[in-house]
């Protein structure tokens, strides 16, 4: 396949380049680098089944030839990232969204949308699962990430029911891993460089609110499950324009179309993932308390009956190997 990826210089997008390639595909990598890194897919340059473009996606997209899917994970995506870029994060969600799906139309390429747990909100059901809407407040400092998502989300399912454009979403999860920024205001990372370093670890209220954590390789693995499951052509059949919305009831088969949870559904407490890090780098640092942050979730574990069931996918990376692969990356960059 031939394979556009927009944020491909990032975290998440950078690991997909790595998995795709690995397969045997060919990746076009677009990114402006405001969240994303060079560094990140330096070792891919000169590749012959990969090519960079130095791009801003909410402008008019265009690449000539051929395109099998189009992947769109450009965004801020850390609390710290969308609270100082607010309006580029409302843009990428928005008009990248829809500049991406107007390429994979004309390209009649399969369409992915990197979507997040962020639109549950502070949920008040947990596990979340994908038929839950979320408690979500649009007008918070944080609003702006969760709204471009849920606009994002709108946007794809509106252009698989009008264009018939073959469409998947993936909610994704807590993630961690190498090339995670060392001040990207991550739980994991910031614990980790703060544990490294020998400095308190900042943890946001009395630190009982839960998190799920999944490893990296997990999940570009359940990603890269979704973008290849073909889609069941009985419920294809009925997701037309109008047709679809007379026709749509709560008893139709699950379908790729819809939104997928991708996650680890082990939860931790704030404090148990700081306990955990400490013990891992041996480090005499304590914690310290600081206020919460508005709309910060009290809790976040995903429900993945969905993804087991229709992409045969479930994590398999343990929480410390894990962390371990990702505390010797963080010792590599500090030093």
């Amino acid at each position: 396949m031939r394979i556009l990826i927009t944020g491909g210089g990032g975290f998440l997008g950078s690991h997909l380049c790595d998995q795709l390639i690995g397969q045997g595909h060919t990746v076009i990598c677009v990114d402006n680098f405001i969240t994303g890194r060079p560094e990140n897919i330096m070792h891919l340059m000169g590749h012959k089944q990969f090519q960079f473009i130095e791009y801003n996606v909410c402008d008019y997209l265009h690449v000539d030839g051929l395109l099998d899917a189009v992947m769109h994970f450009a965004s801020p995506a850390s609390p710290q990232d969308y609270l100082e870029y607010p309006i580029a994060t409302l843009k990428v969600g928005a008009l990248g969204t829809h500049k991406a799906l107007g390429l994979a139309k004309a390209k009649n390429a399969r369409f992915l949308l990197a979507s997040t747990s962020e639109v549950y909100g502070d949920p008040l059901v947990n596990p979340q699962p994908e038929a839950y809407w979320g408690n979500v407040n649009p007008i918070s400092p944080r609003g702006v990430y969760d709204e471009a998502k849920r606009f994002a989300e709108a946007l794809t399912m509106a252009y698989h029911r009008y264009h018939g454009l073959d469409t998947r979403i993936v909610r994704i999860f807590n993630t961690f891993g190498p090339r995670m920024r060392p001040n990207d205001g991550r739980v994991v990372s910031n614990f980790i460089v703060q544990a490294l370093q020998g400095k308190p670890l900042t943890v946001f209220g009395d630190g009982r609110q839960t998190r799920s954590f999944c490893y990296v390789d997990d999940l570009v693995a359940g990603i890269t499950a979704l973008l290849m499951v073909e889609s069941d052509k009985s419920v294809d059949q009925r997701t037309n324009r109008a047709e679809f919305c007379l026709t749509r009831t709560v008893d139709m088969p699950e379908s790729v179309h819809d939104p997928i949870n991708i996650g680890n559904p082990h939860e931790l407490t704030v404090l148990e993932i700081a306990t955990l890090v400490l013990k891992l780098t041996g480090s005499r640092s304590v914690a310290q308390h600081q206020p919460l942050p508005a709309d910060d979730p009290k809790v976040r574990r995903p429900d993945i009956r969905k993804a087991r069931a229709l992409l045969k996918w479930e994590p398999g990376v343990k929480l410390e190997e894990g962390l371990e692969k990702t505390i010797e990356y963080f010792r590599e960059v500090l030093s």
